[in-house]
């Protein structure tokens, strides 16, 4: 298994792995698949060296990505990212969790970060305990803020100071 930056020819696998997380209506608020176009900008948006996008390879496939991406666009907030993490429905509750998360949290700060932040879904109790297992607090609450499937759910704003 090895944790590489992704390339382009990466993202139709991306995009697969985030798509098969929508049904779940635990990851995303996304309510219908999205296209490798429509990713294509997000993509784009990330860099090695300030918001890097990984891609986990086991046996020549992706199996798992994670990225760091703005909290805001303004410049006072670069110290702070937020960090996605996405594993293909076969690799699930195998560890790669908490391996992921192990690699962004070493690396965060060679890239500037000192806050990392996660926008969870309250009812995500996998990806809360995964969270705070590695020290993230929760931060903030945002009760009924979207609805999925005609359930009003909320977002938790889990948070770790790394410096």
């Amino acid at each position: 298994m090895v944790i590489r930056d992704a390339t382009l020819e990466d993202l139709p696998a991306i995009v697969s792995i985030y798509n098969s997380t929508i049904p779940t209506r635990l990851a995303t608020a996304d309510l219908e698949p999205v296209t490798v176009e429509k990713k294509l900008a997000w993509f784009n948006d990330h860099t090695p060296a300030r918001r890097p996008l990984w891609v986990v390879i086991n046996g020549g496939q992706v199996i798992a990505w994670m990225s760091f991406s703005n909290f805001s666009e303004r410049a006072a907030y670069d110290i702070t990212a937020e960090i996605s993490i996405y594993i293909d429905a076969a690799h699930r509750g195998q560890g790669l969790g908490n391996i992921m998360m192990l690699h962004g949290v070493k690396q965060a700060p060679d890239l500037g970060i000192e806050v990392l932040l996660g926008k969870i879904f309250a009812h995500n109790e996998p990806s809360i305990r995964l969270f705070e297992k590695f020290g993230f607090e929760v931060w903030g609450t945002l009760p009924d803020v979207c609805i999925l499937d005609g359930v009003h759910r909320g977002v938790l704003i889990l948070g770790k100071k790394l410096k």
